[in-house]
């Protein structure tokens, strides 16, 4: 469950030598110019990163594979772990249903219809426990795909594991919680900005005392992207979260070096293979910048820009659906070309249901192919150098800074997000996207060319029965009958009024009312009744 490290050949399949790195000189030897650009550009594993995180990247281990997978109840979610973890994943990744995601218990009016529909229904301790029996927590790594009830997952989790015998402090994972861009991308947020702030800067000071080894938040550039966004509108809005992040921390007194290192981001891998590339070399230059320059970090672990990435929902079609195997490869390719931590790699049957069993085998043996047979791993950022990717990325640089600047200029990210500049501009990056694919100016195979009348393959397709939504009324009933209801009372009221003042960490309360049997809307609606709820934008 832990990463694997690589069989890495030190020669190519017709046996010519393969060195860690490359540079200019070992095409040619170096002019002065070309020596000044080695210099700027640095070393693997040295500020600015531009060419990985780490020296050996993976010629040390692999990235960790990892598998999105979630639906129904707890019950047949993990059946698929267990599955996924017989097949080779290297680490869990939660997906969970909508009313989880905006705190909502199964058996609350607006969870009708939706519960375990596009993904895991989480609502209580006891779900949680159900969710990972047999998986030891203490040894798998588990990323939760959840933000505005972060705080609350990630207490069931904590206390789940440590039932089970693990040390919170040696728990390794990630949790989303990347609220700001909910409001510009996704829509999935409870509270206003700054209460969400609030807590997301809470639990950056209690992950960093409780489980130093998970990440936090990861700051995701992943739902702007689906959103419609350019390569260089996904690094700038998502950077510009970034710093807003930051600098609430920071305003709170935490210093920079004591949660940065803990930070991490999501990325999205599109269609335009030397782009992406080039995106993420240009994202860890941006990002090692940002916090020496504008943070003061001294610690380099605080200026590495570790991500996960994912192939691209957005460009899986539910014409031909067999094409997207194409896709999500060539996808997946640029990722690991471009120096990814984590990948997960989209199934075939996406663009029609959650993925089936078979398809999200495919999905993870697509990457194992890459990892064992291609030998990309040979070399450290192997397209370092090339005068193509090379130039792309100093373009997406340029493009980034522009936006930041302007975001800076505007007022910071907060404002340009309450005043809809940030949402105005991927709507229209969207807009211009989508009128020349239906111009055909942009080719999609299947959908605008190479058309044909209908598949001919049947695509089994996982179909939730709609029991499993009573099933879970039941059990969160059940489960607040035998609990203490004193106890529960007190946590929940000691949460509100944690959230009323501003001398207690909220982290630690949403904590301590899990563990009381607080069920997941009951902490929510802790907090709603103090910061109330966010209505959204409304100028478009």
């Amino acid at each position: 469950m832990s990463k694997q490290k690589p069989p890495v050949s030190l020669e190519t399949r017709s046996h010519i030598p393969v060195s860690e790195t490359y540079w200019p000189e070992d095409a040619s030897p170096l002019s002065s110019g070309e020596a000044a650009a080695r210099e700027a550009l640095g070393a693997p594993g040295q500020y600015p990163f531009v060419r990985g995180v780490q020296k050996d990247m993976y010629r040390g281990r692999l990235w960790t594979m990892r598998q999105y997978a979630g639906f129904g109840t707890a019950e047949e979610s993990n059946k698929r772990y267990h599955y996924l973890l017989s097949q080779g994943t290297m680490g869990l990744s939660v997906a969970f249903d909508l009313p989880t995601q905006l705190g909502y218990d199964p058996d609350h009016a607006r969870s009708k219809g939706e519960v375990g529909k596009v993904g895991v229904s989480v609502s209580n301790l006891d779900d949680m426990r159900t969710l990972f029996r047999g998986i030891d927590l203490g040894k798998v790594s588990t990323s939760m795909t959840i933000n505005a009830t972060a705080s609350i997952l990630l207490s069931f989790y904590v206390a789940v594991a440590e039932e089970q015998g693990a040390q919170a402090k040696e728990l390794r994972g990630t949790v989303q919680n990347d609220v700001l861009k909910e409001y510009v991308a996704r829509g999935n947020y409870i509270y206003p900005p700054e209460g969400a702030l609030r807590l997301t800067t809470d639990m950056f000071a209690w992950c960093a005392k409780n489980t130093p080894k998970w990440n936090p938040i990861s700051i995701s550039g992943y739902h702007i992207r689906e959103a419609g966004s350019t390569a260089s509108q996904e690094l700038a809005f998502t950077f510009a979260n970034a710093i807003a992040y930051v600098q609430s921390a920071v305003d709170s007194g935490l210093d920079v070096d004591a949660f940065a290192g803990q930070l991490s981001f999501f990325f999205n891998v599109h269609n335009d293979f030397f782009e992406e590339i080039a995106k993420f070399r240009a994202a860890r230059k941006i990002w090692a910048r940002i916090m020496r320059e504008r943070f003061g970090s001294k610690d380099l672990r605080s200026q590495m820009l570790r991500f996960h990435s994912q192939t691209a929902g957005s460009t899986l079609t539910a014409q031909q659906p067999q094409n997207n195997v194409a896709r999500v490869t060539l996808q997946a390719l640029a990722s690991v070309l471009g120096g990814t931590q984590s990948l997960h790699t989209n199934s075939l049957d996406e663009a029609l249901a959650l993925p089936s069993e078979s398809a999200a085998k495919l999905a993870l043996r697509t990457q194992q192919v890459i990892a064992y047979e291609s030998n990309v791993t040979q070399a450290v950022d192997p397209l370092g150098g090339s005068w193509f990717v090379e130039n792309l990325t100093s373009e997406l640089e340029k493009r980034t800074w522009t936006y930041l600047e302007e975001i800076d200029r505007r007022g910071g990210t907060v404002k340009c997000i309450e005043e809809g500049y940030i949402q105005n501009e991927i709507l229209d990056s969207a807009y211009r996207d989508q009128r020349a694919i239906d111009q055909g100016q942009i080719k999609v195979v299947g959908v605008n060319c190479f058309q044909e009348e209908a598949s001919e393959a049947k695509i089994e397709i996982l179909r939730i029965p709609p029991e499993l939504e009573h099933s879970a009324v039941e059990r969160v009933r059940a489960y607040r009958s035998k609990r203490n209801e004193g106890a529960t009372r007190d946590a929940l009221r000691g949460l509100a009024d944690a959230a009323k003042s501003s001398g207690e960490n909220l982290m630690e309360k949403v904590y301590l009312a899990a563990k009381a049997g607080g069920t997941l809307g009951e902490i929510s609606d802790s907090m709603r009744g103090v910061y109330g709820q966010y209505g959204g934008y409304s100028g478009f």
